[in-house]
């Protein structure tokens, strides 16, 4: 786990690796200097393998994930479920009662690896994915409530 207690240059290191994770995993990854700058943020944790990592933020007793990112070559392995499961593990440790994200409403994969999660949808963010072709993608926003997930 990647927390925000540690160096600044392990967190720099840190970023660099997750930063090229992301942009496998993305058409629009997030840089280094923004991974960098969140990890060093109040409540933020990462939760990273090899080939993926989730990365999470806590307020109060609410948590967030910002991001999850798996390769491609390896997703539909189990990876991603993995990750979702530490982070709430990871997250139900700190005092957290409800998690949430938001999902690209196009993002089948996504959606049924949040559903098996437990994730429900909670809202929708109209157009607020911007894609390459300048066309805009609503977000559903997903929120899961550990009382119901966890023992």
């Amino acid at each position: 786990m990647i927390a925000n207690d540690r160096s600044a240059s392990e967190t720099a290191a840190s970023a660099t690796v997750l930063a090229a994770l992301h942009a496998e995993a993305f058409e629009a990854p997030w840089d280094a200097d923004s991974l960098q700058t969140l990890l060093a943020s109040p409540g933020v944790f990462a939760v990273a393998e090899a080939d993926g990592f989730i990365l999470v933020r806590v307020v109060a007793d609410e948590a967030e994930i910002l991001t999850l990112a798996v390769r491609p070559a390896a997703r539909r392995a189990g990876l991603g479920g993995r990750l979702v499961e530490a982070a709430v593990v990871r997250a139900a440790a700190l005092g957290v009662d409800r998690m949430f994200l938001e999902v690209a409403e196009d993002n089948q994969a996504a959606r049924t690896l949040y559903a098996r999660a437990g994730f429900q949808e909670a809202g929708r963010r109209r157009g607020y994915y911007s894609r390459a072709d300048g066309s805009r993608e609503d977000a559903l926003v997903l929120a899961l409530n550990f009382p119901e997930r966890l023992p």
